[in-house]
Parts: structure tokens; C-alpha cells; sequence
């Protein structure tokens, strides 16, 4: 029997029938119950040469072959964390296994820590991988059917230049200053963590983004106003490679103790990282900035992201909205002074009234 341990849990290795090198997590850190699995491991790898049935798949080697097809993604490294959250509930299990009350219990533990949205993100991706699974690697049958959550709160979660000040004040200066960044180019959190001084021109006052680096995979060109200018000049000569960096090291994570320290300090909870993003784009929508401008600034793909902001800039339809207040209270105006006018006139006619001459 080939049983092996890394860290505290047991692996098997054997050579199936076919001739395969089979290396496996059993998922436990039991010697007996490794052993079980390692038989019945092995006399399935017997059946599927004997009897031509179809070979079981794990969870885990859906999840890495998964992240082994998908370089491509730009939201791989999110991928990475959901699939490590995913990995106490679903890791050794056969895809089988995997049905829609199993799906429904993991939905209910994530949606008690998380947002009804975050936990629908990681039901897509269970979803996505298992369809993967029956469509092109012909390893399940069928997908068992997956229940999302009803996302009611579609309002967009930003904060006034008041609110952002009083948060830059209390972040560490490390973050403050990638916030600050943040604010000023709309950049996202991956982006403004992994900058590289050769991404950055300052006599043109310009930055890049490129298409791999991108979530819509295009390059998006940044162009720096004043204050991410003051930014990067603070930054100068902290890091040979990295603008943004701590302790001499690249800064890979925002979402730190000190950040909901400050988010809470400030009273802007809930409040994440991303609603930076959201900020910078209010901003704009409220200064007037043309949505298709906008869209071309922040990178997104499609206008339909950046209508989410329409409402916060519609100044230039303020005199249009007064023409109908304007002219009702015009002729509200005139029609009364004529009602009065007329009354005044046949009560002095009648003698019932000596009428000052400012009234006529």
C-alpha cells in the first residue's frame, strides 16, 4: 500500500491498470480512513479497466485542472481564494457526490459571512467548474442545479471628498497613500498593488495597464491629474521595481486589520476597498465627466457598468427640469394678479371698495 503523508494529511500513490500514476489527497489525516480510500481508489481504477465504466473525479482535481486551463483570467487569483474557502466542504469528494443540497448547506454557511452577492460568486464558480467538468472533460454526467440568492440592494456605496479625508487620515501611510491613488485614478486593488515604475511616465503624466494585467484584458491608459502626481513623487526611490510598497516589500493585500480599523474608526461601514473605485467614478458622474469618457478612463468593457452612475451626474439637466416649475409658477402668478384685478374692478364699480391706484 502506498500511503504518504504531507503536513498532517495522507496521500495515496499506486500505479493503476492502465498504467497511470495515480497521486492523490485522501483528505484526512486518519491512517484507517486513508487506507480505506486508497482501496476503494484502487478497485475503482480495477473497474474502469475491466468493465469500461467511467472513471470518478475529485473535487480537488476538477479545482486544479481548472485553475490549469484558466491562466487566461484575470480574476484568477480571486478564483485561488475561493477555492481554498471551498476546499474543507468539498475537496476529496467525488464530483458525483456533489449534489444540490450539499450546494445549499455551503450557501447557507457562506451567506452568514459574507454578502448575498460574494456568496453567489462562489456558487458561479462551483457552477462553472462542474459544467466544465460534463461538457468538455466528460468526467460527470450532470450538473446538479444550484440556488443564487436574490441581490435586492443595487445601490452604488460611495463616499464624499469629507468622508475620504477623514479615512486617509486614518490609514497607516503605506495604504493611505494607495488609497489616495486609488481615489484619483479609479484604479482597481490588484492594479494599484502590483504597479511597476516601468508602467509609469511622469514627465507625460501618464500610467498604463496591460491587457493581461486588465479585467477586460485591453490595455487601459491613466492618465495622472495633480494629486496622483504628488502620489507617485512620494513614493520616489522606496522600491527599484514596485510604486507601492511596506517594510521594502510589494504590498499584495488591502484588506488588512488596519483598513476595517479605519473603516469603522471613520464610521463608513460597510465600506470595501472597491467602493474606492465606486467613489472616484461618483465623482466624476457629479463633475459632469461624459459617460463614455468615463468608461474609456475606468477601462470597463461595456457602457452598461458605467449607467450605474448616471444618476449622480445630471446637472446639465437641471435647467431643463425648472422650465416646467418656471413657467407654472409664471402663469399660476398671472392668472391670480387677473383674478385679482378683475375683483377689485367690480367692487369699486359696485361702490363696495375705494381701490388704491397701485392695484389698477
Amino acid at each position: 500500500m502506498s500511503l504518504y503523508k504531507r503536513g498532517a494529511i495522507w496521500w495515496v500513490r499506486f500505479i493503476a491498470p492502465d498504467g497511470r500514476r495515480v497521486r492523490r489527497s485522501t483528505g484526512t489525516a486518519d491512517r484507517d480512513a486513508a487506507a480505506e480510500y486508497h482501496d476503494r481508489l484502487k478497485a475503482e481504477c480495477w473497474r474502469v479497466r475491466r468493465f469500461g465504466e467511467r472513471p470518478r473525479h475529485t473535487w480537488q482535481e476538477a479545482a486544479v485542472k481548472w485553475l490549469k486551463e484558466t491562466p487566461h483570467k484575470a480574476t484568477q487569483d480571486k478564483d485561488r481564494e475561493i477555492l481554498r474557502w471551498l476546499d474543507p466542504y468539498l475537496g476529496s469528494r467525488s464530483l458525483e457526490t456533489i449534489d444540490r443540497e450539499l450546494l445549499l448547506g455551503i450557501g447557507e454557511l457562506k451567506v452568514k459571512e459574507a454578502s448575498p452577492s460574494t456568496t453567489n460568486r462562489y456558487l458561479a464558480l462551483v457552477w462553472a467548474i462542474l459544467r466544465k467538468a460534463r461538457d468538455e472533460w466528460d468526467w460527470l454526467e450532470r450538473v446538479p442545479k444550484i440556488h443564487f440568492y436574490v441581490v435586492r440592494n443595487k445601490r452604488i456605496r460611495w463616499i464624499t471628498r469629507e468622508q475620504a479625508d477623514k479615512l486617509l487620515s486614518l490609514l497607516p501611510p503605506h495604504q493611505a497613500a494607495m488609497a489616495r491613488f486609488a481615489l484619483a485614478t479609479g484604479l482597481r486593488q490588484r492594479n494599484v498593488c502590483r504597479l511597476e515604475w516601468t508602467q509609469v511616465d511622469l514627465r507625460q503624466r501618464l500610467a498604463w495597464i496591460h491587457p493581461d494585467q486588465a479585467k477586460a484584458r485591453k490595455a487601459i491608459g491613466v492618465p495622472l491629474n495633480a494629486e496622483a502626481m504628488s502620489v507617485l513623487r512620494g513614493c520616489l526611490g522606496a522600491h527599484a521595481q514596485y510604486v507601492f510598497t511596506y517594510a521594502g516589500e510589494p504590498v499584495w493585500q488591502v484588506n488588512t486589520k488596519a483598513w476595517r480599523a479605519a473603516v469603522k474608526k471613520a464610521g463608513l461601514e460597510p465600506f470595501r476597498w472597491h467602493d474606492l473605485r465606486h467613489t472616484w467614478a461618483s465623482w466624476h458622474a457629479q463633475a459632469g465627466t461624459p459617460l463614455n469618457v468615463l468608461q474609456e478612463l475606468g477601462g470597463w468593457e461595456c457602457a452598461e457598468m458605467v449607467r450605474r452612475y448616471t444618476h449622480l451626474g445630471v446637472v446639465h439637466l437641471r435647467e431643463h427640469a425648472e422650465r416646467i416649475v418656471c413657467h407654472d409658477r409664471g402663469t399660476a402668478q398671472a392668472n391670480f394678479s387677473e383674478v385679482k384685478r378683475k375683483m377689485l374692478i367690480m367692487l369699486v364699480a359696485t361702490g363696495g371698495l375705494e381701490p388704491p391706484t397701485s392695484a389698477l
